[in-house]
Parts: structure tokens; C-alpha cells; sequence
């Protein structure tokens, strides 16, 4: 499943490349053995990525021995940094994620920064093949006027702030304004105006941060618009995600019906998923709903609502300068045909009032370490089918490989080609031949650095310490959000 720019790349060139000078590695290219020794893998990344390559590595190859290494003092990336603390149901890929990290031949070293700690070359050395599988860190930024203003944030940002990333805990977003506006129609965008706007005690016991509830409980935030460039028939949010908005308690949705003129017929040929999607926003912009909705909807004290064919040009700043007013977007048209169409500026502007600005056009990964490819425009590392260009030995899945698109059983799929893809270079003789130190070499690197690992007993321990102070405020736990706390827990 590689991406379309670099299917051109012969495997014949892959298997020519020189490997970089190394000394402990020696006759690259003869057969491995798989009955005298054992392969030693590296993961980068404790991500659905990182750990769905780890468990079909040591599903399909019995001797494997995997390393995770995760820049993060806890495992789980996204699914735990990630995902709304109101679908716990997702949450649920932990516990398989957990029977592999207790794997007697899988090892997770957390508090480990791969490219400041270690470099890729180091981990390439101690190991017979590296999966870098650390996911899209950054978020891609919208480059207009007044972006640096007070009350403007990444929804990467801000979903980190409630669900406890310990880089964004001390984001404080004033929530004071009546009005916010969502730039992005995809899942996130929908996720985090769900959580905007959802009663508080809704979120009681779930395992929101206790300093986001208690923000949201002051919260003044009364109207959530959420706004694409493109029209209906483009947005990229799935039909769960819309009908948890459409339900959602003490709101009522704000659709225009002239937004939807004509979709009926152009939807006649769209794919299944797609067309009960766009029904169902057809039905909510422009069917009169039943005695029972008209009831909630009159009494629902918020409101959220879709702006279609609209992109942001500038962030409009108070009076004083000092935060944000509003924003102008310029309205659009589409041009093109299917997934072609782009949608460029009429000339007109609009200018929407609100207090708070969350961007949420996208995520998108970061170059690691310089020894290895990085494509910046795609935000991606040059691969073919998984195997980075030009390095053999080194691998990618997830994100850093296809880019920030799909859900978790995307990544799933993903990662186990480029497992199954490893694993067949190992049989073929591909990988380097001869014992690898693994681990043992890397943690005397990190000692003489400085660095101290955490386990995953270690994080078992935190685990359940998140669990007991969950339990004494009725909920599934309370994140630790501090890094020297969590080590301080640990005893170091």
C-alpha cells in the first residue's frame, strides 16, 4: 500500500543500496537463520501503529524479540491522547495492545526520545530492523494573519489539553466567549465540538482531565459553528461522529437548506457509507422534524452548525490587539470533478464573530532524525510498500508512513503489511546476518546519557495509581499529566 509517488521505485534499486558504514554489521545480505538466532526488532513508537507492527511481528515469527520505544513516559499514543473521553468503547484496543506488551519477547521502554536520547543510526546498529511508527506530532497550520492571537489553537492542541497530554496541560483556553468556530469538517473538528458544547455532568465519568472539566463547567461557550472549504458532499467526518452531534443533549443543529439544493440526485451514485451520511444531513437540513425534536430543539440552550464553502483568510483581533474577535473567511466555489475538486475563492468575504478559533485541517508528522528520508510537503518518510527509500533495514507504518488519514483499523491494516513486509525481507536474507545486541546496547547508551527508561511495569504501576484517583472522583481514572510527578511515583 505505498504511496502513489513512489510506486515507481524498482525493488531491485532497494535491494542494491550500500548500507552505511557499520561495525556490528557484518555480512548484510546472507540468509538468516531463524533456528540459530533471534531477530531483534525496534519500534518506534507505542502508538496503534507501533504496537499493531509489534503484535504481527511476534505473531508470525516465533523467535522475534520486539522493542518499543515510546518518547512519551506512557504507552498508547492516540488512544489514549486522542480518542473523545466520551467513546471509551474505542479505548478497548488497550487491553490487546497490553497482552503484547506482556509478551515474554516484547519490551516497551518509555521516556525515551528517539532522535534527541538515541539516534536512528544507533537503534539501526543494535538492531537487525527498525519500524519507525511514531505517528503525525504536529498539526499543519493555517499560515494566515493573526493565527499567533490569544484564543486561537490547534484542535490537536486542545484535544490534548482535555484528554491529558502532558505537553498541552497547561493550554488554559479561555472559554469565556459565546461563540467558537471550528476550521475543519473532519472527526476531530466534530469531536471536539461535541465536547464544547456536552453538558458537563455528561462527562463526569469519563476520563476527561479534571482541569478540563472544570474549565468546561465555566464555560460560557453557547454557539459552535464548524466550517469546510468545500461543500456537503466533501466533508470528511463519518456518520457515527454526525449523529452523536445531532443527538447530542441541550443543542440543536444550524443547517441551511440552501447548502443542500440539488444533493439529492448527486447522491444517488455515491458509495453506501457516503450516502447514508449525506441523507442523513439532507433529512436534518430540510425536513421538519417531529413534535417530540421540535420540543428539544426550542428549549436546547446551545446551538452548532455547518458553514460550508468558506476558508479562513485572516483572524480578526479585538479592539486592543490582544485576542481574538472574530475571523473572515472567503467564500468559495468548487471547481473539478470528483476527487479532483478544489474549491477557490469568489472574491466575496464574510466576517464571523467569536472568541475562539480551533484549527483542525489536519495533523501531519515530523523528520525524526536527519539519517533518515523525510518528505516535507506530504509530511511523510519516502517509502515503498513500507521499506523507507534508500535505507534498507529501516521500516515505517501508521501515519509517518501513509500520512494522518483513517481510523484505528486503518493503522491495523496498515502496520501489518509492513510487519509482513519486514518479515519477508528477513526470510529472504535481506537483513543483516549475525547476533544484534538490542536492547542491552541501547540502555547502556541511555545510562551513560542520563536517560532512564520506564517499563511497562513501571507503567502499570502509574496505571493504577491513575485508577485509584479515578475511583475516589467516580470516574475510570485521573491522568497524570506531569512527567516528574510520574517519575517522583516511580522513585526516580
Amino acid at each position: 500500500m505505498a504511496p502513489r509517488c513512489w510506486r515507481w521505485w524498482p525493488w531491485s534499486s532497494w535491494t542494491r543500496t550500500r548500507l552505511p558504514p557499520s561495525r556490528s554489521i557484518q555480512n548484510f545480505g546472507q540468509h538468516f537463520s531463524t533456528q540459530e538466532q533471534t531477530p531483534q526488532i525496534c519500534v518506534v513508537g507505542s502508538g496503534p501503529a507501533g504496537f499493531y507492527t509489534a503484535q504481527h511481528l511476534l505473531k508470525h515469527h516465533s523467535r522475534a524479540h520486539v522493542d518499543i520505544y515510546e518518547k512519551q513516559l506512557v504507552p498508547f499514543g492516540l488512544v489514549r491522547f486522542g480518542v473523545a473521553p466520551d467513546h471509551p468503547e474505542v479505548k478497548n484496543v488497550i487491553n490487546t495492545f497490553t497482552q503484547t506488551a506482556r509478551s515474554d519477547r516484547c519490551a516497551f521502554y518509555g521516556n525515551v526520545e528517539v532522535g534527541r536520547d538515541v539516534t536512528v543510526q544507533e537503534l539501526r546498529d543494535a538492531y537487525h530492523a527498525v519500524v519507525l511508527s511514531y505517528g503525525a506530532e504536529d498539526h499543519q497550520a493555517l499560515d494566515i494573519p493573526g493565527e499567533e492571537l490569544p484564543g486561537v489553537f490547534s484542535a490537536r492542541a486542545f484535544v490534548g489539553w482535555y484528554n491529558g497530554l502532558p505537553e498541552n496541560r497547561e493550554l488554559a483556553p479561555d472559554l469565556s466567549c459565546d461563540t467558537a468556530v471550528i476550521l475543519g469538517q473532519g472527526n476531530v473538528a466534530l469531536d471536539v465540538a461535541r465536547i464544547l458544547l456536552t453538558p458537563p455532568d455528561h462527562l463526569e465519568k469519563t476520563d476527561i482531565t479534571e482541569a478540563a472539566l472544570g474549565a468546561l463547567r465555566q464555560s460560557r461557550v453557547k454557539t459552535v459553528w464548524i466550517v469546510g472549504r468545500r461543500g456537503p458532499l466533501q466533508v470528511a467526518f463519518t456518520i457515527k461522529e454526525l449523529r452523536e452531534m445531532i443527538q447530542l443533549p441541550g443543542t440543536r443543529p444550524m443547517l441551511d437548506p440552501v447548502d443542500f439544493l440539488g444533493l439529492q440526485d448527486r447522491i444517488k451514485e455515491a458509495a453506501r457509507p457516503r450516502k447514508r451520511l449525506m441523507e442523513l444531513l439532507l433529512r436534518t437540513a430540510t425536513e421538519k422534524p417531529g413534535v417530540e425534536e421540535a420540543a428539544r430543539r426550542a428549549s436546547a440552550s446551545r446551538a452548532w452548525g455547518l458553514r460550508f464553502f468558506r476558508s479562513p483568510q485572516q483572524v480578526l483581533p479585538s479592539p486592543d490587539g490582544w485576542r481574538v474577535a472574530g475571523i473572515r473567511l472567503a467564500v468559495t466555489r468548487l471547481e473539478g470533478i470528483g476527487e479532483a475538486t478544489r474549491a477557490v475563492p469568489t472574491g466575496d468575504v464574510e466576517d464571523l464573530p467569536c472568541g475562539l478559533v480551533l484549527s483542525s485541517v489536519g495533523y501531519k508528522s515530523r523528520p525524526i532524525d536527519p539519517s533518515v528520508p523525510f518528505d516535507p510537503k506530504l509530511g511523510v518518510i519516502p517509502n515503498m510498500e513500507g521499506r523507507v527509500v534508500d535505507v534498507p533495514g529501516l521500516y515505517c507504518s501508521g501515519w509517518v508512513k501513509r500520512g494522518p488519514t483513517g481510523v484505528i483499523t486503518t493503522t491495523m491494516t496498515d502496520s501489518f503489511l509492513t510487519g509482513q513486509i519486514l518479515l519477508q525481507d528477513l526470510r529472504a536474507g535481506h537483513l543483516p546476518s549475525g547476533p544484534r545486541p538490542g536492547s542491552v546496547a541501547i540502555k547502556a547508551l541511555l545510562d551513560s546519557r542520563g536517560v532512564w527508561p520506564v517499563s511497562f511495569s513501571d507503567w502499570e504501576k502509574l496505571d493504577a495509581e491513575e485508577v485509584s484517583r479515578g475511583q475516589a472522583l467516580g470516574k475510570p481514572r485521573e491522568k497524570l499529566l506531569d512527567p516528574q510527578e510520574m517519575l517522583q511515583l516511580l522513585g526516580h
